[in-house]
């Protein structure tokens, strides 16, 4: 089993956290994408998204291979009624309606439920800063 960063002194493991434009981003070949990528690939850190992030960045004009290669160098979290009820209660708190946060929210608890050093990589940082604690990093894309 190989060992995370972060254990025995070593800096914390770097988690980024791929919304729809991020993961976009990255399909279509973004080369700052594409480098977060690189850093996973080289165990440097994890990339991680939501299975309904993949469908909604879902792009019919780009190859199944290329959509291949990025989801091999991520995880897809596994999202379930609890993951459900979290999200519900984060977008309560914020004050946003389900309608169109709901896909940030899970987001949120996916980012929440990471170890290390996480960073959400979005392009709706307003709604994003809402839905996580401030140690988590909200970064434009």
């Amino acid at each position: 089993m190989r060992k995370r960063n972060g254990e025995q002194g070593q800096q914390p493991l770097r988690v980024f956290v791929l919304d729809c434009e991020a993961l976009s981003l990255a399909v279509r070949g973004d080369r700052k994408m594409i480098a977060w990528l690189d850093l996973a690939a080289q165990g440097q850190a994890e990339v991680v998204t939501s299975p309904m992030t993949v469908v909604e960045a879902y792009d019919g004009r780009i190859t199944e291979q290329r959509w291949d290669w990025v989801l091999s160098r991520l995880n897809v979290a596994d999202i379930g009624k609890h993951e459900a009820r979290l999200a519900r209660r984060l977008l309560t708190d914020a004050k946003l309606h389900g309608h169109k946060h709901a896909i940030d929210a899970v987001l949120a608890v996916i980012a929440r439920q990471q170890k290390g050093q996480v960073t959400v990589f979005t392009s709706d940082v307003d709604d994003l800063e809402k839905l996580v604690p401030d140690s988590i990093i909200v970064k434009k894309v």
